[in-house]
């Protein structure tokens, strides 16, 4: 008997040690309980309400571990969702609050998504350039102001930067060129000023670069041609000027360029008419020169906006030889002569041809 009830208290004990060395460690915890403290949930959904219990790695919302070191990996917080919680209660989610520098005690944290939630502010926590193995970080959708940190370029495995729609000001720091792992960047919608790095093309991972609706200055970098994975490049409504760079078109892989609502000046460079790019943005800057009669069997856009310039001359009859030509926009330009007749001409509206110089035939009025 004495034998039995030893067998049983045995067993009890290394049940105990197998819970507590598979749970979270108590560091770990403590700093999600801090971060937490620095949040609140307005909208009550009750995502905050799991997390209780000494084991951060079960059943606390949001948040993954390491299953071998049970270290918490990954934070994933969006106040937008399909999840059940958010479907159950019909809405978005809503905090206020900043994110706490305690987060940067979570060693072995990969991924830090802290997304839509509207009302979150402060700054970004420095000391998250600290995280030598955050491959995520998606702050986007909140009122985060401040600059971005200056040491984020000692993220050597971050693949994923984005911090769009906050009110983050200052400029692109200059260590973000070393982010060689870097593969999407977006941060749209700041007010983020300065030039953009002219060394910018040292990240030949990236395959989107969303830098729009911020207030940049200074050229394009001609380095942006060296990332030869890059298939979205939007730098629209910003200050940017000078000239494009011919190199830009010679980019087999990008199929995006927006440009738009800048103060870019010179002539259209012939790479970006003959070059494989489906969406060409080009509209409200200062270009000048003719349209380059470059159009041909490789050009094939969807979109072609050349509206609000100081294009001059006449619309080249070669755009009937491109493959496909959907949208096109050469509206408020100093455009003369007949417009061209057959494909893409017979489909495009009046609206794509209004506010030049002397432009005639249908669908204007006639020569």
């Amino acid at each position: 008997m004495a034998t039995a009830f030893l067998y049983i208290i045995v067993s009890i004990l290394i049940s105990l040690s197998t819970t507590i060395s598979n749970a979270c460690p108590p560091s770990d915890r403590a700093a999600l309980l801090s971060f937490k403290a620095a949040l609140t949930e307005t909208s009550n959904l009750g995502i905050f309400n799991t997390w209780k219990g000494q084991d951060c790695c079960q059943n606390w919302y949001g948040v993954s571990c390491d299953p071998v070191t049970h270290q918490v990996a990954d934070i994933n917080l969006r106040g937008e969702s399909k999840d059940p919680i958010f479907e159950k209660a019909g809405r978005t989610g809503y905090m206020t609050g900043s994110i706490s520098p305690s987060i940067c005690q979570l060693t072995r944290l990969s991924g830090l998504t802290i997304a839509d939630w509207k009302g979150i502010s402060g700054t970004i926590p420095q000391c998250i350039s600290s995280l030598q193995f955050l491959r995520i970080l998606d702050l986007v959708g909140n009122k985060i102001s401040g600059s971005i940190p200056s040491g984020v370029g000692r993220l050597s495995r971050l693949g994923v930067l984005n911090l769009a729609d906050n009110e983050l000001t200052g400029n692109i720091p200059r260590s973000i060129t070393n982010l060689t792992s870097l593969m999407h960047l977006d941060i749209r919608n700041n007010k983020i000023s300065g030039t953009i790095p002219i060394n910018f093309g040292k990240l030949k991972m990236l395959s989107r670069v969303l830098l729009s609706k911020n207030k940049l200055t200074g050229l394009v970098p001609n380095s942006i041609s060296n990332m030869k994975r890059l298939s979205d490049l939007d730098l629209s409504v910003n200050q940017l000027s000078g000239p494009v760079p011919d190199s830009l078109g010679k980019m087999a892989g990008l199929n995006t360029l927006n440009l738009d609502d800048n103060l870019i000046t010179g002539q259209i460079p012939l790479s970006l008419i003959s070059s494989g790019i489906s969406v060409l943005n080009l509209s409200s800057n200062g270009f000048e020169g003719y349209i380059p009669d470059a159009f041909g069997p490789r050009s094939y856009f969807t979109v072609m906006d050349l509206s609000y310039n100081k294009l001059r001359g006449r619309i080249p009859k070669s755009i009937s030889s491109a493959a496909y030509v959907g949208y096109l926009d050469v509206s408020y330009n100093h455009l003369c002569g007949p417009i061209p007749v057959g494909e893409p001409f017979d489909h495009l509206e009046a609206s794509s041809f209004l506010s030049n110089d002397c432009l005639c035939g249908k669908p204007l009025k006639a020569c």
